[in-house]
C-alpha cells in the first residue's frame, strides 16, 4: 500500500458507494481500496454482484480506486430469525427508520475492517454515514471512542475512523454522485430475483433520496 492509502467499508448503498468515488477524486494520489463485509444478509449476494459492477465502472472514471476486498464476518448465529436473515416479515415502506436496526452492524463490521487496515498498513477507514444516521453506533463519539480502543488493542496510533459526510445530509450527498452509475449501487433489504422490491423501507428511502435531489431515478424496481 502507498504512504496515503486509505480504505472505505462499503455496502451496495448510495452513500458509501458514493463515498468511494468522491475520496478517489478529491484525493488523486490515493490508493481507495473498497471492503465489502459478507455477513449471511439475505439481500447480500445481489447486493454484491451489483457492487461489483458499480467498481469497474468507477475505475474506469477513477484509477486510484483499487480492486475490491471481500471479508466474511458471518451473523446468523448472532440474529438467528431476525427478518434480515429469514426474509420474513420485512420492514416495508410504512415503517420508520428505526425498523431496520441491525444490532451491533457497524461495531462488529468497522472491527474486521479495521483490523484489515492495520495489517495492510492502511491508517484510514472511510464510512458514508450520514448527519441524519438515527442508530447508537452511527454517532461521531462511538467511532472516536471506537478508534481509541482499536488503536490500544492493535498498538497502531496512527489506524482511525473517518466519516467525511457526516455533517452532510441524503440530498447533498446526492448531488456528489450525480455523474456516478448509480444504478449500480444497490439498497433493497427485500431483492426480488435481481430486482429492486419497490417496497420496503429501503427502497422507499431509495426513491426519496433521488426525489429530494431532484434527480432521475434510473433504479429497476419489481414494483
Amino acid at each position: 500500500m502507498s504512504e496515503h492509502a486509505k480504505a472505505v467499508l462499503i455496502s451496495g448503498g448510495l452513500d458509501s458507494a458514493i463515498l468511494v468515488a468522491h475520496l478517489a477524486r478529491r484525493s488523486p494520489r490515493s490508493e481507495i481500496t473498497p471492503i465489502f463485509i459478507q455477513s449471511g444478509l439475505q439481500w447480500e449476494n445481489i447486493e454484491l454482484e451489483y457492487m461489483k459492477t458499480y467498481l469497474e465502472k468507477v475505475q474506469h472514471l477513477f484509477s486510484n480506486i483499487k480492486k475490491l476486498v471481500v471479508l466474511s464476518q458471518p451473523v446468523t448465529d448472532l440474529y438467528q430469525q431476525h427478518w434480515s436473515t429469514t426474509g420474513k416479515d420485512v420492514p416495508d415502506a410504512s415503517t420508520p427508520d428505526e425498523a431496520v436496526y441491525l444490532p451491533g452492524r457497524n461495531l462488529l463490521l468497522t472491527a474486521k475492517a479495521l483490523v484489515w487496515c492495520h495489517l495492510h498498513k492502511v491508517n484510514e477507514l472511510a464510512l458514508g454515514i450520514l448527519g441524519s444516521n438515527p442508530f447508537p453506533d452511527a454517532t461521531i463519539d462511538f467511532f472516536e471512542t471506537y478508534s481509541r480502543a482499536v488503536q490500544l488493542a492493535l498498538g497502531d496510533k496512527k489506524l482511525h475512523i473517518i466519516t467525511p459526510f457526516s455533517n452532510m445530509h441524503k440530498p447533498e450527498v446526492m448531488q456528489l454522485g450525480k455523474d456516478l452509475p448509480l444504478e449500480w449501487s444497490f439498497s433493497c433489504i427485500h431483492p426480488q430475483g435481481q430486482l429492486h422490491c419497490g417496497r420496503c423501507n429501503k427502497c422507499a428511502e431509495r426513491k426519496q433520496a433521488f426525489i429530494d435531489a431532484g434527480m432521475n431515478d434510473p433504479t429497476k424496481y419489481e414494483r
